[in-house]
Parts: C-alpha cells; structure tokens; sequence
C-alpha cells in the first residue's frame, strides 16, 4: 500500500501565534512561516484578554504570517488552542516577499459584535509585557491536554492569569 497522505495546512497567525515559542509549545515545531498581510480585517485589543481578535472591516489590513505545512494533528491543536471565541475561516492572504495570493486558515473572532473589543493590539508590546507568562500559560494548556478530562483553554488562561495576579 501506498504512505498515507497528510494534509498540509496553511494558517495565517497575527497574535501570540506571532512568536515562535508559543508554536513551538503547542507543535512541538517552528514551521516554515512568511510574512504575509490579510485585507478586510482589523485586528483588535480585547479587555481583559493579552491576546487579539480579528474582524473583516473593509478598507483595513492585518499584518502577519501565514505557518506552512500545518499537519491535521497540528490543525487540531490549534482549533482547541484558539477555542471557541475564535471561528477557524478560509482567508486570502498576500505573501509580502512575492506579493503571491494564498489560501490560508485564520481564526476569526467569533462575537462581532463583542463590546470588548477596542482599539489595536501592538505585538512589540505583547512580546514585552506578556509573552513570557503567555509561555507558561500555553504549556499548561498542553499538559492539560494530555489529562483524561482537559480543560478547554479559555478555562486554562482564566484561571491561569488569576492564579498569577493573585501571586502578585
């Protein structure tokens, strides 16, 4: 019999996705990546959360990459990983160093019209403030998964994040 053949995904990232090691934590791996910019959508801050969301808004443009190669193992991580504020989408994105059109996943906010959202989320100041804790969360949230009974991860960063306000 012939090997089994395995999906190759691409998924547009333009949050903590952004920074190889928290795709590291949940795949184990850094695929190949290219930056990439996704017209229609504006990415916001969401109160209460150090993560984005994005939604279509015309005449706007979210810069990114796109993470190539994505095996459906990997695809499941990442839909339990975004969980369910996020809706995984087909976008088209523009690949920055060809200017190419490709075909890619994004998870896109799930409530648009959430009153939480509000102004741009910077990733320069994400990485400053918020990555390293973000790291712990993340790993926590794949040990969860390894439990009989896993905590989905909005469970896992709220209680998480309170845990480490409260430590402060």
């Amino acid at each position: 019999m012939g090997e089994a053949v395995v999906a190759a995904h691409n998924v547009f990232v333009y949050g903590s996705l952004l920074a190889d090691d928290v795709v590291r934590v949940l795949l184990n791996r850094v695929p190949t990546s290219s930056a990439a910019l996704l017209n229609g959508f504006r990415r916001f801050s969401i109160k209460g959360r150090v993560y984005p969301a994005i939604l279509p808004v015309r005449n706007r443009h979210v810069s990114g990459r796109v993470l190539m190669g994505i095996t459906d193992p990997e695809l499941h991580i990442l839909d339990e990983f975004e969980d369910v504020e996020y809706q995984r989408t087909r976008v088209e994105v523009s690949l920055l160093e060809s200017s190419d059109k490709l075909q890619a996943h994004a998870y896109v906010w799930s409530n648009a019209s959430d009153p939480n959202l509000y102004g741009d989320w910077d990733f320069e100041e994400w990485k400053q403030v918020h990555k390293e804790s973000f790291i712990k969360m993340t790993m926590g949230f794949m040990e969860e998964q390894e439990l009989p009974e896993s905590k989905p991860r909005v469970a896992t960063y709220e209680s998480f994040y309170q845990q480490d306000a409260a430590e402060k």
